[in-house]
């Protein structure tokens, strides 16, 4: 009886400890994943910095090659009023005066002056508010002409040189529908990605989910 009893509590210890290595392979399993995901996500946003710095790299070749003298000519073309009065030089009238030209041309649909303008207003002005959302509009509306390269080198502009201003995670997320048009399907899941984990409070991050969720 006592040699039974001294079997029953082996066999009890030894499934004790298979069932506790079994719950530390587990363990051991769950810290895997998680240390994937975060080596994932962090070679994402690697990504995207070196993206960002390539650009601007590339920028500054394209600059040093080819420095030509930006062109203020045909300003009252627009339909502007003639008491523009100091052109590239940040003048508040006129950067009022300009930018509002633009964004009723926008409205009217107008997309070929709506483009004149808001490039003469980037190449023109610093101002801090108006010039992100003027290299967004350029963007965007590069992208409606289907002028996909152009539109990514406005959209990257606004990233690189305004990263904290509100329209760099829908920026983000426009240059994932670029990656999406050229088929070029796993930068534009990396991108939508990004953006959902960088941003997941904004806009743009819903729409970068929509889309995800579509290309399953």
């Amino acid at each position: 009886m006592k040699n039974k009893f001294c079997f029953f509590t082996i066999l009890v210890l030894f499934f004790n400890i298979s069932l506790a290595n079994d719950n530390n392979e587990d363990v051991k399993t769950d810290i895997l994943f998680l240390k994937i995901q975060e080596l994932e996500s962090e070679i994402a946003n690697l990504r995207n910095k070196v993206e960002s710095q390539d650009y601007l790299i590339e920028k500054l070749i394209n600059e040093s090659i080819s420095s030509e003298s930006r062109s203020d000519e045909n300003i009252e073309d627009f339909a502007l009023n003639n008491d523009i009065r100091f052109k590239g030089i940040d003048d508040p009238k006129s950067i009022e005066q300009v930018y509002e030209a633009a964004v009723a041309a926008l409205e009217e649909q107008d997309l070929e002056k709506a483009f004149t303008l808001f490039n003469y207003f980037v190449e023109s002005f610093n101002d801090e508010d108006k010039k992100p959302l003027s290299y967004f509009w350029l963007g965007e509306i590069s992208l409606i002409n289907n002028e996909l390269n152009q539109s990514k080198d406005f959209f990257m502009e606004l990233i690189s040189l305004y990263p904290n201003h509100f329209r760099v995670p829908l920026a983000h997320k426009k240059v994932g529908d670029i990656y999406l048009k050229t088929n070029n399907i796993n930068k534009a899941k990396d991108k939508y990605n990004f953006v959902l984990r960088e941003y997941p409070n904004n806009t743009a991050s819903s729409l970068a989910l929509q889309l995800l969720k579509n290309m399953e």
